[in-house]
């Protein structure tokens, strides 16, 4: 299926690794040119150069935080008319709720709400203004089923949620949609985490959990970024004009809902 995003230029965030590299490579393959960004530059660069080589597309990659005003403004200017956005930030830590202070709550809601709003912000409108935008955020399965150690992320991810719902049916008119991908376990560093903290806590060791945990999905594994990214690229793409306003699980059925 062509995908019709051929030449057009996307922003991906976070996607030096994992989910948002899977999403990034997804988007090459379609022929999508890249502004990539993450804080740590070896890294970063390591995947720009692998897909410069694998697939003819054009490639900035913005070593910062996006986190930030100077951040973001770096990504902009490297690409000012994005025809796609992917937000994405590493989730703050697990714990628990007696722990945390309102520093704590104030990391957690500018990586998982306020950043992607002000990244929505500042390229919405040139989007609507050309007819054809994007935007997909990266949350997580717990906006549906909240997970008790993942309290910060927990409230962060449903107010950025509560966010998109007012806007994302405004902007459909003008062929921009805006949508969130729900990922549940896939086997990346952020999985990895939880599962060193999860250990800590219960005296298992990381391996028995994972396996436990593996076996315990229905799918019986995780998921894997190519498959995410897969996912990312379809609503990405101008066949997906029609989805605005979801929140798509991802998560080989761990969810037991209907809705």
């Amino acid at each position: 299926m062509d995908l019709g995003l051929h030449g057009k230029w996307a922003i991906v965030c976070a996607s030096s690794k994992g989910l948002g590299r899977g999403c990034a490579e997804a988007l090459a393959a379609e022929g999508v040119n890249l502004v990539i960004t993450a804080r740590t530059k070896s890294t970063l660069e390591e995947t720009a150069d692998f897909i410069r080589e694998k697939w003819p597309v054009e490639v900035k990659a913005i070593a910062g935080d996006i986190t930030t005003p100077e951040g973001r403004a770096e990504v902009l200017k490297a690409c000012p008319k994005p025809d796609v956005l992917v937000n994405n930030a590493g989730g703050p830590p697990p714990g628990d709720y007696h722990d945390w202070t309102l520093d704590d709550w104030n990391k957690a809601l500018n990586a998982n709400m306020l950043t992607p709003i002000e990244l929505i912000k500042a390229t919405v409108d040139g989007m609507r203004a050309r007819k054809f935008g994007r935007i997909v955020n990266i949350t997580s399965s717990a906006v549906k089923a909240p997970i008790d150690i993942l309290g910060l992320s927990n409230g962060a991810r449903a107010g950025l949620t509560g966010f998109v719902a007012g806007i994302a049916r405004k902007t459909v008119i003008d062929n921009v949609t805006i949508n969130a991908l729900l990922p549940g376990p896939f086997d990346t560093d952020r999985l990895r985490g939880n599962f060193i903290a999860v250990s800590k806590a219960s005296g298992k060791s990381i391996e028995e959990i994972r396996k436990e945990r593996a076996a315990a999905n229905p799918a019986g594994r995780f998921g894997t970024p190519e498959e995410f990214g897969a996912a990312c690229a379809f609503l990405c793409s101008d066949k997906a004009g029609y989805i605005t306003g979801q929140n798509i699980l991802l998560d080989g059925g761990a969810f037991p809902g209907t809705l």
